[in-house]
């Protein structure tokens, strides 16, 4: 049985903490506002879809995280979303976030995103992250691998739990779970009274000042932005790839490589429940041939599925094909994706599988951008 690792100060909440001492940066999931959102209505794309598709390459959900300034683009996705828009200068692309008119607020509220707090949820995520933080700093023994093994808490997630990059409300069952079960509590109530106590003892301040605020993120985006601007002239100068990567916007051909000799770059890091977000690993796999033109490759993290396909299988997954009863299937569920086995009920309706978590999806009503097929798996 796992033991539980406690929380040395009381687990009670202590009457009147002063809130005013926890500062929240409430843009601090923005760390690269830029202008592709601009470009690309004004080459007459109304969404992000519509833009994706055009670019195959690059997976709508990094497409997404890019446009809504979640994560820092590398320049060969810049590049290649400039050529899909018709710019001539990819730089128009960027943002200069030191420019007297230029408003995190206003960049923000185009985008729909007003930035209307829950205050008490963000001060938790805060809270939250100063108290792993602390934890992991008084418990050497309590590694990023062990913490997924025992825990159920991938460093991808530790990470960001410690970043405070969430709201406490907006992290799932298993992951609060896998916290309970971490701090020694039975549940999110006691978590919650965990932490407002330790915020109220004071054994939270010195690692609430730890987590990065406003003005850090500020000057880590001034400073990737300048970086971006610099290689993307590079690379458009030298008109080849740096550091031996392919842009995205071209194919790939070695021999040897494969049937098609087209290499897809592998995406994926594991999420909480199962899922996978589609983050770009430095592995290249030859895609099968008769892969469509918007085929890409997935790691599975997880074996999501049972012992039969293992966590670092590699999947080509094709959104242009009918998933089909007795096959695998990708659906994509928020920010992530889960892999599922298909197979289909007495009436012909087709159910996706997950055996963990344990999972049984309809499928019939889920609309066709949601759904893509997996035409091979690859084993390492």
């Amino acid at each position: 049985m796992k033991q539980a690792i406690r929380s040395s100060s009381a687990q009670g909440r202590a009457e009147a903490p002063d809130r005013s001492s926890i500062a929240i940066d409430p843009y601090r999931t923005i760390i690269f506002p830029n202008a592709v959102r601009e470009r690309r209505l004004e080459a007459g794309i109304s969404s992000q879809l519509a833009l994706s598709a055009l670019v195959p390459r690059l997976p709508y959900i990094r497409l997404s995280k890019i446009e809504r300034g979640e994560v820092f683009a590398r320049a060969e996705e810049m590049l290649c979303v400039a050529e899909v828009l018709g710019l001539n200068d990819p730089a128009d692309l960027l943002v200069d976030v030191e420019a007297p008119g230029f408003s995190m607020t206003a960049w923000a509220g185009a985008r729909g995103d007003d930035r209307v707090m829950a205050r008490e949820a963000e001060e938790l995520a805060m809270l939250l992250g100063a108290a792993l933080r602390r934890l992991r700093a008084g418990q050497p023994a309590l590694t990023l691998a062990r913490l997924q093994e025992e825990y159920r808490l991938p460093s991808v997630i530790v990470s960001r739990i410690e970043n405070a990059v969430k709201p406490f409300h907006r992290w799932n069952t298993e992951t609060i779970s896998g916290l309970c079960v971490l701090f020694g509590v039975p549940d999110r109530a006691g978590l919650i009274a965990l932490l407002w106590g330790e915020f109220a003892m004071g054994a939270l301040a010195e690692w609430l000042e730890r987590i990065p605020g406003a003005a850090e993120r500020e000057a880590r985006t001034r400073e990737r932005i300048v970086a971006l601007r610099v290689e993307m002239a590079r690379i458009k100068k030298d008109a080849r790839p740096i550091g031996g990567q392919t842009p995205l916007s071209s194919s790939v051909r070695r021999e040897g490589a494969g049937s098609s000799g087209e290499l897809l770059q592998v995406m994926g890091v594991p999420l909480g429940d199962g899922l996978i977000e589609l983050f770009p690993n430095p592995q290249y796999v030859a895609a099968p041939l008769g892969s469509g033109k918007d085929a890409y490759a997935l790691r599975m993290c997880r074996a999501s599925l049972g012992a039969a396909i293992p966590g670092n299988a590699v999947l080509i997954v094709d959104p242009a094909r009918v998933p089909m009863t007795g096959g695998l299937a990708v659906l994509r569920e928020g920010e992530g994706l889960r892999v599922l086995a298909l197979s289909s009920d007495k009436q012909g309706r087709l159910i996706g599988h997950s055996s963990n978590p344990a999972k049984e999806i309809p499928l019939d009503t889920v609309p066709t951008v949601e759904l893509a097929t997996v035409t091979a798996v690859l084993f390492s």
